[in-house]
Parts: C-alpha cells; structure tokens; sequence
C-alpha cells in the first residue's frame, strides 16, 4: 500500500452498526445459511428449468444427494455455451409474466446471453451493490456520478439502483461525452465516481487536457469494474487522481455488478457477498476443485436468484479464494485475467494484464496500450503499443527509442516472449468512450 493510499484508507472504517448482519456473522451460521439456500436452489431449477433437470440426470445426480457444501461437486458446470443454446429464455426458472427486467450481455462473440430478473431479484440485486457502496465508503447522502453504461449492459442500472438504495444522490451520467462527464464533476461535485478503470483514465486525461488538476475535483472514490485491473493500476488512478479506487467485481450471468466488492479500509480483494453466491475455485482444465488459495477458474452458483438461478457458472476469470478480512465472508484475489483472454503466443501463456503492470512501470508511458497479435507463416508476432504521457510530447527520437528497447528487454525478461514495441505519441491510441478498453487485436487467422 502506498503512502497515499494510507492517508485515505484511515478515514473510512465502516462503523459495524452499518454493517447487515451477516456480514459479522461466524462462519458456521454462514455455511448453515448457504446450505439451505442451495439446497433449495437446486430443487428450484430442477422442478423449473428443463437443462438442469437434463443435465443432472446425465450426470446422475438429484437436489436431495446435497447433503453437504461439498457436494455441490458432484454437480455439472453451466457455461456460456449452455446460456447460448438455450436463448432467449429457456433457462428462465419463473414465467415470463413474472420477469420485471432482461439484461443481456453485448454478443460481440456471438448470440448475447441473456438474464432476467423478478422483482425480489432487482431488490436483493440493490441491497448487494448498496452493501458494495457502503464497503467502498460510501455513505448516504453522497453523490455519486455513475459513467458506466445503461441499457442492456448490467452495469449502469445495477450500479444506479444500488446508489439510490443506499440513499445516495444519482448522476445517471452512463459512459461516453468525457467533456460532459469532467463538467458534471466540477459543476455538481460527486464525491464518488463509479466507472471502468480504463474508462476512469480518460477521464483523467480529459482533467489534464482541459488544465484542471484531476487530484483538485471534489471525487474522493472511484468504484471501478466490468475488465480486469492491476494493482499498478491502481496505484496510478490513485496518484493521478487523489481517490480511492475500490474494485467491484460481477458479471450478468451471475447478477451484474455487486457480486463481490472491496472494502476500502483494507482494499485486499473483493468480498464475495457468500450469503447470495457460492464460490468455487476449479483448475480449468480439469474441472477439479483446487486447493484454498490456490490460482484457477472462478465458478459461481446462485442462492437466490429467482428467475435466473446458475448453478456452477463456469466465469473464466482466473483468481484465488482468500480468507475473510474486513467481513466475514471470503475474498477472492485480483482477477489475473480470463481463460479464454488468455492468449498463448509460441507456446507461451500470456495475459494482456502482464503486459499492463509494465508499461505502467515507465513514468513517461501513458496507461493505454494495445496488443497487435498477427501470424507469419507459422510464427506468431506480437507488436506492442504504447505511447507517452502529453508532458513527454516533445521528447527527442533517441529517447523515445530507449523507452521501446527498455519496454521490449521488461517484456522480454518478465513475459518471456519476444516483441516489437512502438512508442507513438500522446493520443494516439484510441479511447474507450463506452467502458472496456480493447487491449487485444487478435489477426491471426482462425483455425
């Protein structure tokens, strides 16, 4: 932790008379809990959902041979593929008369996936994201700007009815408009700011381009999600900035955003609200549970959704499951990156979060990169970019060439693979002006 991020973190312990009860619970009254929530879950989806009735006969389980969490096991893994196959509304547990809201994720790799929501389902969907605020400090009566998307996208709503529940003040500012979005913050003076991390870099960029200091705003947190971040990142927002950044973490097969949340007095990992979801840690190749601690697949089963109930999601983000901290639930580590974001490059594993942590390490780089991933003949090439900060604009040739040597011989030492690194000039790289930054462009041919 950094000297900075200290001096924020004293002033926002969570007083325990805030906090719902569960979250001082032990840890027996949580697995009781969970326990009974899942058994119910199950036979839920069995009576209801004709895939899992299917595909627990396949596997030749029933609801009734959980007798322990452990045995949640013996179950099958839902995937994106089973979400796919049975669009729109075919794992939809309740009529369709009873489903108040659909999200959808954006099907840029296919046919989106599709979730619905009852009306219990939006409620608990605002007391967990209104419990993530809290965690992250905030606080009724707070602003908060909140720059993710609305629409199909689980991000913004999910994010706005959490705000308005805590009792928070709402910017529904969505993403997009980067002059707007630094307006509103120095006209209205949020104090937290929920948003992507990359996204949250554009907005500091805006700050500078337009000569305010982004550390003079009135925001004090940003509560950041939706792509995995590193803790450089972190550290950099944080400096660049003067907030806190909180990680908040879900997808919209499982809810949407609030499915874990860090608290800001440890800022250690986000703390998986365990009363709502059942985590599991898997080796993806296998599909065997690994070890506590141990790096592998997140896989998540629902415990009280409603309408659209998931039992071992398979997420593809690759994390470890820590013990509790600043509550009494689990945490799990900072996503590393996705199995199927993981790119393999002559034989070599790589993540585009690895390549993040060191291009933020060169104090003239801005924190935009992309990876250009191409095929020649038989052998994969890979061609960074990144460029420089707007002060370094007028840096002399020579030093520009050094800044790439240095950050092709990091990669090179720290990734092991060989790349081309080009350092453009400021801007040059395209912005997200919607949340997720694209960090890969994969042209190889497909097989």
């Amino acid at each position: 932790m950094t000297a900075h991020t200290a001096i924020h973190t004293t002033h926002h312990r969570t007083p325990t008379d805030l906090l719902d009860p569960i979250e001082k619970a032990s840890r027996d009254e949580i697995t009781t809990l969970q326990l009974q929530r899942l058994q119910a879950t199950l036979h839920n989806v069995y009576a209801n959902v004709p895939h899992y009735r299917q595909a627990f006969d396949d596997h030749g389980v029933h609801p009734d041979d959980l007798r322990t969490l452990g045995d949640l096991a013996k179950f099958p893994f839902t995937t994106k593929k089973d979400l796919r196959d049975n669009y729109p509304f075919g794992l939809f547990a309740v009529p369709k008369e009873q489903v108040v809201r659909i999200h959808a994720s954006s099907g840029t790799t296919g046919k989106p996936t599709v979730v619905g929501y009852t009306a219990h389902d939006i409620s608990h969907w605002a007391d967990l994201v209104a419990r993530s605020i809290r965690a992250a400090g905030g606080r009724r009566g707070d602003m908060i700007q909140i720059a993710y998307g609305y629409g199909l996208f689980t991000g913004g709503l999910g994010a706005h009815y959490g705000a308005e529940r805590l009792g928070c003040t709402v910017i529904p500012m969505s993403g997009g408009q980067t002059e707007k979005q630094v307006q509103l913050i120095q006209d209205f003076k949020p104090k937290i700011i929920m948003v992507t991390p990359s996204y949250m870099q554009v907005i500091i960029e805006e700050f500078v381009k337009q000569g305010i200091d982004p550390r003079s705003s009135s925001l004090k947190i940003g509560i950041f999600g939706a792509e995995p971040w590193t803790q450089a990142m972190r550290q950099e927002i944080e400096l660049s900035a003067g907030i806190d950044a909180v990680d908040i973490y879900g997808l919209s097969e499982v809810m949407g955003p609030g499915v874990a949340s860090e608290c800001i007095e440890s800022k250690d990992g986000p703390v998986i609200w365990e009363d709502h979801f059942y985590p599991e840690i898997i080796n993806p190749d296998t599909g065997e549970l690994v070890a506590d601690g141990e790096e592998g697949e997140l896989v998540f089963t629902s415990l009280t959704k409603e309408a659209f109930p998931v039992i071992r999601y398979r997420t593809r983000d690759l994390t470890r499951l820590l013990l509790p901290t600043s509550r009494s639930f689990r945490r799990i580590g900072k996503i590393v990156g996705r199995s199927d974001d993981m790119l393999i490059i002559r034989g070599v594993n790589v993540f585009p979060t690895q390549i993040e942590e060191l291009v933020l390490k060169h104090g003239k780089l801005s924190p935009l990169y992309q990876m250009l991933v191409t095929r020649d003949g038989t052998m994969d090439e890979v061609e960074v970019l990144a460029e420089l900060q707007a002060a370094d604009a007028a840096m002399p040739a020579g030093e520009v060439a050094e800044i790439s040597r240095w950050l092709q011989q990091r990669i090179k030492t720290m990734v092991g693979i060989s790349t081309r690194v080009s350092v453009l000039p400021p801007h040059s790289i395209e912005r997200t002006q919607t949340g997720k930054s694209r960090r890969v462009i994969d042209m190889r041919p497909k097989a």
